[in-house]
Parts: structure tokens; C-alpha cells; sequence
């Protein structure tokens, strides 16, 4: 798992052109949650420590943490799902179908669950077989 999160990150940190396994993908969702889940849990327990109406400065480093890697990771998740898409044959662009409401979310995550194209596609060799 880590080895994906470190290849998505440092390896292809800004790299739309290619594809990517599903595999790559939601390994690198799964680490990226775990992340972000370990810098938000401190964060809501320093609400409740400090007993004040105002929450005290270990909030607010957690809060500036996690602000700084989401602001760190954008890139690198955007490739990744341009990347996904171009496995399944569809242009990065289809990225903002998730703008539209609801249905949008759907159709990408029934888009990301699906099995890429075999073989050599426009976007490139397929990367089972690299």
C-alpha cells in the first residue's frame, strides 16, 4: 500500500498522461484517508481536552497540518484519477462529470471500481502488463 501511495506521490506527483491500475488508485485513496484520518482524530480530541469555549493551539496545528497536506496532495490526486480514467478509455476530462450533482460522484466511483481497457489503449500500453 505504501509502495503506491509513494510511487502516485513522488513518482508521477504531477503526471496526467499514462494509465493507472485500480489498484494504484485505491491504494493511494486508502493511504491518503488513513493520513488525513490520523491528523483529524488529535485534532477533534484537543477540542474536547482544553474545556474552553475556544479551542486552544493544538487544534489549530492540526488544523494548519492538515490544510498544508491537502494543499500537498492535490496534484498528485488529480493525476491519479485522470490517470484511472485514461485506463478505462475515457478522457481526463470526464473528471468533472463528479460536479453534477449526486449522480456525477456515482458514475466516477462505477467509473474508478471498473477494470481498464486490455491492451494498448490511446492514453497507452496497459500497466498490468508493464
Amino acid at each position: 500500500m505504501i509502495d503506491w501511495y509513494k510511487k502516485v506521490v513522488f513518482e508521477n506527483y504531477a503526471n496526467f498522461n499514462g494509465r493507472a491500475r485500480r489498484s494504484e488508485y485505491w491504494y493511494f485513496v486508502l493511504c491518503n484517508f488513513l493520513i488525513t484520518m490520523c491528523l483529524y482524530i488529535p485534532m477533534i480530541i484537543s477540542m474536547g481536552v482544553s474545556g474552553e469555549q475556544q479551542p486552544g493551539a493544538l487544534f489549530y496545528l492540526f488544523f494548519a497540518l492538515i490544510m498544508i497536506y491537502s494543499l500537498a496532495i492535490l496534484v498528485p490526486s488529480l493525476a491519479v484519477a485522470v490517470r484511472r480514467l485514461h485506463d478505462t478509455g475515457r478522457s481526463g476530462w470526464f473528471y468533472f462529470v463528479g460536479l453534477i450533482p449526486l449522480v456525477g460522484s456515482i458514475l466516477l466511483l462505477v467509473w474508478f471500481f471498473t477494470e481498464g481497457q486490455r491492451g494498448t489503449n490511446e492514453y497507452g500500453p496497459d500497466p498490468k502488463e508493464v
